[in-house]
């Protein structure tokens, strides 16, 4: 793809307030549990009188390859299918506990109907069918009185691909491919498409790599277990590793060298890394000169940005900011300058943030070499004519677009603030209809309150749930769906170094009745007349994809579920590499972004620094929970049933606080949080606290996790949207604590330069 902007829009080439109690009609969802059923698909030779059916986990967004093993109509045990080449056998604990997803007495069993007012609590259970002729009669009814820009769809994981179908094929733009996009990794996807042509998607050959550095990369506490398999072969096999980030995080513990950098300034040391590089001749001439365009734009750009002026900015000592960057050139060209995943921090800096981590792997000549990034393979898949609703041609656009000025947001449809801020406004039209799927939109998105606010002033909200979340609870009709270890999903192809492609596939029957979303997506197209998922099962759809590789699900059963192909990872070093960028070659200077009067070589933004009195809030993972998605699980639960809040030792004492205290957390918009106990360490800045992301459940239908623990969403009210593409913030965000009624202010430890603006609090819109 020759990336501009009208090619990015056609999307060419970057796919390659308290809630109410329930009150629910007895056995609805508290029914004991009955024995689950063994799907007919086949499986791998059984043992010890187990049958074992291969599949595709979804306990969290890896999707690493299982095989469920049924014994007496019941899931017995899951593990990893030993087939696979990225993790074997293993399962990680969020995988081996999907058998308490499916048995977890909370999930959604039947349909239902709101009875009472939206957020009372009141239900009646009904037919599928009238549930579904609900959904359809208010589709059409907002869509005939609006437009079909009244409607939207939040959606997340592979099952919500089918209801996304649905609503394209509605005429609106206002699908959110993945809120994921807008929330954690737009930044680094775009960043990295304009420097390189595609997609980067964490392909880092961690695993020969001589010296990586991560960014606020929290490897081992997300545990993508191939990942983190590969990562810790790089470090058994003597890779250097630094570490840039506030807080001491397990990798931290892991590294030659930590930074801990000053929030919001990572440009910063990024500019000042690349101007040393290029200064001191410790780039890969040789590459950067053969495949790269716009190094004498670059070189004149960052001239300014000295170690000196990045270690006062950072707050970091001047001797490790050189030991940083000399330890990672001395390894080039194999370095992993590792791209990051959830980059939704400060808004308007975290595109080209990204793009400085990108810029500096190029310098180093570490693209498709071993220890840099790879190359992905490409699979001969075919797309399945039976799924695709196509999109009408009569549908008059909207006069005004919610996303135009957002030159970059693309396939990915519209950014979820904007879909909200039109719901709640009616600017620059009326946002009507909203159907949820896979995404707690109240979990995920900044400042709930503005969404609560939204979802009253909708006609009609539907939601397609395994559990009752919390948008659940706000909607209309509820649609209980099949979950992954009960249902089809599209084919899998890996581009790992050693890829490989698999299928999702029901271990077992669904239980009570749940629907997969295939057939829930099939009926609301016949009901609302639309062309599209045509084929009588599931596994039509999956044997056309099949086809072109000479395999069908068939097939790939005999193989065991798994099928791996040779890789083409990396580069000829004798050749010029050619990318799909306007210029065919490594963009440091990003024409694409020049195109659209924006800055097409990354600068320095400050982000405002704390108020005086705040620290910044900062979340992130543990590994027992997949954010809020697992809270319920029984068996995690009990691992990890709420998280701690980090506080600085040193602050700690000066605010007379100590290691297990419990607190309230207030922002700068006066929300408050649940009691959370504090986790006095060194191991943080003084100018932040760390929450772990995901607790604090608002569903009094989640009973192992309701109120338990802080949310960190329900303080983060304040954000900035990117200019690229439209995705929010999530670090713009102030807290205070209160301890036994009394507001505690939070010390400043350190001056900030005069070049960092301090955050000014008045009270918001």
């Amino acid at each position: 793809m020759k990336l501009t902007r009208r090619h990015f829009l056609q999307n060419a080439g970057i796919a390659a307030a308290a809630v109410a109690t329930w009150k629910i009609p007895k056995g609805v969802m508290a029914s004991p549990v009955p024995a689950g059923t063994v799907a007919t698909t086949g499986g791998l030779p059984g043992s010890l009188g187990a049958k074992e059916v291969p599949s595709v986990c979804e306990m969290c967004f890896w999707r690493c390859p299982i095989v469920g093993k049924v014994k007496d109509g019941k899931i017995v045990k899951i593990e990893g299918n030993p087939k696979s080449p990225t993790n074997g056998h293993r399962v990680c604990a969020r995988g081996n506990s999907g058998i308490q997803l499916i048995y977890d007495p909370d999930r959604l069993k039947y349909p239902m109907k709101r009875v009472g007012a939206r957020g009372e609590g009141k239900w009646a259970r009904i037919s599928w069918n009238e549930a579904l002729d609900e959904i359809t009669h208010n589709i059409k009814k907002v869509r005939d009185k609006y437009g079909p820009s009244s409607l939207a769809m939040f959606d997340h994981g592979a099952s919500a691909e089918f209801y996304r179908e649905i609503f394209k094929g509605l005429g609106t733009e206002n699908y959110s491919n993945e809120p994921a996009f807008f929330q954690c990794m737009g930044a680094v996807s775009l960043a990295y498409l304009v420097t390189y042509g595609y997609k980067i998607a964490e392909r880092v050959d961690m695993a020969n790599a001589k010296a990586m550095v991560f960014f606020g990369t929290h490897l081992g506490e997300n545990i993508h277990l191939s990942h983190v398999r590969e990562y810790i072969a790089g470090l058994q096999n003597g890779a250097k590793l630094v570490v840039v980030d506030p807080r001491f995080s397990a990798p931290a513990g892991k590294a030659d060298l930590w930074l801990p950098i000053r929030p919001g300034t990572d440009t910063a040391l990024l500019l000042a890394w690349i101007n040393y590089v290029i200064q001191n001749g410790l780039y890969d001439k040789d590459f950067v000169q053969r495949n790269c365009e716009g190094f004498d734009e670059l070189k004149e750009a960052v001239k300014g940005y000295s170690l000196g002026w990045a270690a006062r900015i950072c707050d970091l000592k001047l001797d490790d900011i050189r030991r940083g960057i000399e330890m990672l050139a001395a390894s080039r060209p194999h370095v992993t300058v590792h791209p990051g995943r959830h980059s939704a921090w400060y808004g308007r800096g975290d595109v080209q943030r990204h793009r400085a981590m990108a810029i500096l792997t190029a310098l180093f000549g570490a693209v498709g070499v071993p220890g840099g990034l790879y190359f992905p393979t490409p699979f001969n898949l075919e797309e399945s004519d039976c799924l695709e609703c196509e999109e009408p041609e009569d549908v008059e656009e909207p006069e005004t677009s919610i996303k135009e000025k957002y030159p970059f947001t693309g396939y990915f449809g519209s950014p979820t603030a904007e879909i909200i801020k039109a719901t709640r406004t009616g600017e620059p039209y009326p946002v009507k209809l909203w159907g949820i799927c896979g995404v707690n939109i109240l979990q995920t998105i900044p400042n709930p309150y503005e969404t609560m606010e939204a979802i009253k002033k909708l006609d009609f909200i539907f939601s397609i749930e395994i559990l009752p979340t919390e948008p659940a609870i706000w909607s209309d009709i509820i649609l209980p769906e099949a979950n992954y270890l009960e249902r089809y999903d599209r084919v899998y192809a890996n581009h790992d170094l050693t890829p490989y492609v698999t299928v999702r596939q029901p271990v077992m029957k669904p239980m009570f009745e749940a629907k997969p979303p295939f057939w829930i997506a099939k009926e609301l197209a016949k009901r609302l007349d639309l062309d599209c998922f045509t084929c009588e099962r599931e596994e039509e759809y999956l044997d056309e994809q099949l086809e072109a590789m000479g395999l069908s699900l068939a097939k790939l059963n005999k193989e065991g579920g798994l099928v791996t192909l040779k890789g083409n990872p990396y580069r000829d070093p004798g050749k010029a590499i050619k990318v799909d960028t306007e210029s065919g070659k490594i963009e440091l200077f990003s024409s694409a972004f020049d195109d659209e009067d924006m800055d097409p070589i990354p600068k320095f933004e400050p982000t405002p620094a704390p108020p005086k009195g705040y620290a910044r809030l900062v979340y992130g993972r543990v590994p027992m929970h997949t954010f809020s998605r697992t809270m319920n699980n029984l068996w995690l639960s009990n691992e990890c049933p709420e998280g701690k809040l980090w506080l600085n030792d040193e602050v700690a004492k000066k605010m007379g606080v100590k290691d297990g205290d419990e607190v309230i957390i207030e922002n700068q918009d006066a929300y408050r949080s649940n009691p959370v106990k504090l986790m006095v360490t060194p191991g943080i800045r003084h100018d932040i606290v760390y929450l772990p992301h995901g607790f604090g459940s608002r569903s009094p239908l989640l009973t192992k996790t309701y109120k338990h623990g802080a949310s960190d969403q329900f303080l983060i009210t304040r954000y900035e949207q990117d200019p690229f593409f439209g995705g929010s913030s999530h670090r713009t965000d102030f807290v205070r604590l209160i301890k036994d009624g009394k507001t505690l202010d939070v010390p400043e430890l350190r001056p900030i330069p005069s070049e960092i603006p301090r955050f000014e609090i008045k009270m918001a819109s």
